[in-house]
C-alpha cells in the first residue's frame, strides 16, 4: 500500500503525454517512411539530381563550362586551330538548351511527386480537424446535459450552445464552399466589366 501512495500522479501524467507523443512522431515516420519506400530506383535517382541542381555548385559548374568553352573557342585562331563552334556559339546554345530541359523536367518530376504527397497530408488534415470538431461539439453536447441535471445551475437557454453541440455535415461545408467561390468569381467579374468609349474612357 506504501508504494502506490508514494506514486505520483503528475508523474504519471507526464508519463502517459511522453507515450502519447512518440506514438505521435512514430505515426508520422511510418507516414513518410511508407511514402519513400513506393518510390522507385528512376525517382530515387531523379530526387538525389533535383539536389544537386538545387545546390549552389551546380550553378557553378554551369557557369564554368560556359567560361571555358567560350574561352576555348576564342584561344583557338590564336594557334592556327578551328574552331569546334565559332560565335555566336550555336553549338552552345543547343547544349544549355538541353540542359535546361533536362533540368525543368526533373524539378517538375518531383514537383508532382510532392504535390501528391502533401495533397496526401491535406486530406489527413482535414479528416483529422472534422473528427476533432466532431469531438468538441460531443463535449459541448455532454457540457450542456451536465447544466440541466445540476440543480445549483440556473438553467437559461443558449442558442449558440445549441447550434455549437452539432457537429457539421463535411458535405454542405463544401456545397457552401463551392457556392460561395462561384458567387465571388461571378460577382468579380462582372465588377472587372466596364464599358467604355472610342477614346478608352469608362463611361460606367
Amino acid at each position: 500500500m506504501r508504494e502506490h501512495s508514494n506514486i505520483n500522479p503528475e508523474k504519471i501524467a507526464d508519463s502517459s503525454e511522453h507515450q502519447q507523443i512518440n506514438q505521435n512522431i512514430e505515426a508520422v515516420l511510418d507516414f513518410y517512411a511508407r511514402e519513400e519506400g513506393k518510390m522507385t530506383l528512376a525517382q530515387r535517382i531523379l530526387e538525389r539530381i533535383n539536389c544537386f541542381i538545387g545546390e549552389p555548385i551546380f550553378l557553378a559548374l554551369i557557369l564554368c563550362f560556359v567560361v571555358i568553352w567560350i574561352a576555348v573557342n576564342c584561344l583557338l585562331p590564336y594557334y592556327s586551330l578551328v574552331q569546334f563552334d565559332p560565335p555566336p556559339f550555336h553549338f552552345l546554345q543547343g547544349v544549355i538548351g538541353l540542359l535546361a530541359l533536362l533540368t525543368a523536367t526533373i524539378v517538375l518530376s518531383n514537383q508532382n511527386r510532392l504535390a501528391k504527397l502533401e495533397e496526401q497530408r491535406a486530406h489527413l488534415d482535414l479528416k483529422v480537424n472534422l473528427l476533432t470538431e466532431q469531438k468538441t461539439a460531443k463535449m459541448i453536447d455532454l457540457l450542456e446535459e451536465l447544466r440541466f441535471d445540476l440543480p445549483n445551475v440556473r438553467n437559461r437557454p443558449d442558442s449558440q450552445a445549441a447550434e455549437l453541440k452539432r457537429a457539421m455535415n463535411p458535405s454542405q461545408v463544401l456545397a457552401a464552399l463551392d457556392e460561395r467561390v462561384e458567387t465571388d468569381s461571378s460577382g468579380q467579374a462582372t465588377s472587372n466589366t466596364q464599358v467604355v468609349d472610342v477614346d478608352g474612357h469608362k463611361i460606367v
